[in-house]
C-alpha cells in the first residue's frame, strides 16, 4: 500500500508539467490536423479520437506513419489527457466547432455499425 501511495504522490507531483507540456502539443498538433498531408491524416484522427474516441476509431499502429517530433507531440497529449484536467477540444476557444470541423474537412462519416472512413 505505501508503494501505492508513493506512486499516486509521485504522478501527482508530476501532473502541472506534464499538463504543460501537453497543452504546447496540442497546439502544435492542431495546426497540422488542419493541413492536407498523411501525417495531417494520422495527426487529425488522433486528435478526433481523444475528442470523441466511440465515433472516430483510431488505429495505433498508424502512429508509426509520424516523424518522431510527431509521435513525441502526440504521447504528449496522450499522457496529458490520460488524468485529464479538461477535454482537449476546451483547450482552444469554440474547440467543438473546431474539432467538427476537422471531422467533416477529412471527411469522416458515422454509420452505424460500421467504422469511420
Amino acid at each position: 500500500m505505501n508503494a501505492l501511495r508513493r506512486e499516486i504522490d509521485q504522478r501527482q507531483a508530476e501532473l502541472p508539467a506534464i499538463r504543460m507540456e501537453g497543452e504546447a502539443a496540442l497546439r502544435r498538433l492542431l495546426p497540422i490536423a488542419q493541413r492536407d498531408t498523411g501525417q495531417s491524416s494520422v495527426v487529425a484522427r488522433f486528435l478526433l479520437n481523444l475528442y470523441n474516441g466511440e465515433r472516430f476509431p483510431f488505429d495505433l499502429s498508424d502512429l508509426r506513419r509520424l516523424d518522431f517530433d510527431l509521435f513525441d507531440d502526440c504521447m504528449a497529449v496522450l499522457k496529458m489527457d490520460f488524468q485529464p484536467a479538461k477535454e482537449v477540444h476546451s483547450y482552444f476557444d469554440n474547440g467543438g466547432v473546431i474539432w467538427e470541423a476537422l471531422a467533416k474537412e477529412w471527411g469522416f462519416r458515422y454509420y452505424a455499425g460500421t467504422n469511420w472512413r
